[in-house]
C-alpha cells in the first residue's frame, strides 16, 4: 500500500506540473504548435536521465523517491521521458537495435494509433 501511495503522491504533482507548464506555454506563445507538450517531454526526459543517473550511480536514497518522482511524478508528468531513457539505455548497452527499435518503433506506432484512434472516433 505504501507503494501505490507513493506514485499516486507523485501523480497528482506531476499531472497538475503538466498542466500548469502547458497552460503557460499556451498563454505565452499560443496554441499553433504545441509547445507546452514539447517543453514537458524534454524537461521531463532530463529529469528522469538526472534523476536515474545520480540515484544508480551517486546517491543512496530510499526506494520510494523512486517510485515517487521516476514512476508517480515523471509518470504522470509525461510518459515520453520514460520511452527515451529507456531507448538511450539500449543503446548505451550495445542493444542497437532494440534500442532504435523502440525510439523509433515507439513515434511510429504512436503515430499510427492516433491516426486509428482518429479514425475510430469519426465513426462514432
Amino acid at each position: 500500500m505504501e507503494k501505490f501511495l507513493l506514485i499516486s503522491a507523485g501523480a497528482i504533482f506531476g499531472a497538475n506540473a503538466r498542466f500548469w507548464i502547458a497552460d503557460w506555454a499556451a498563454q505565452k506563445w499560443g496554441t499553433s504548435f504545441p509547445i507546452g507538450t514539447l517543453l514537458i517531454n524534454i524537461s521531463g526526459s532530463f529529469v528522469l536521465g538526472f534523476f536515474l543517473t545520480l540515484i544508480t550511480n551517486r546517491v543512496t536514497l530510499d526506494p520510494g523517491w523512486r517510485l515517487f518522482i521516476a514512476v508517480g511524478f515523471l509518470g504522470a508528468y509525461t510518459t515520453f521521458s520514460t520511452y527515451t531513457y529507456e531507448s538511450l539505455s539500449l543503446i548505451q548497452q550495445g542493444q542497437w537495435v532494440s534500442g532504435l527499435l523502440n525510439l523509433f518503433g515507439s513515434s511510429l506506432a504512436g503515430a499510427l494509433a492516433v491516426t486509428l484512434g482518429i479514425a475510430l472516433a469519426k465513426l462514432f
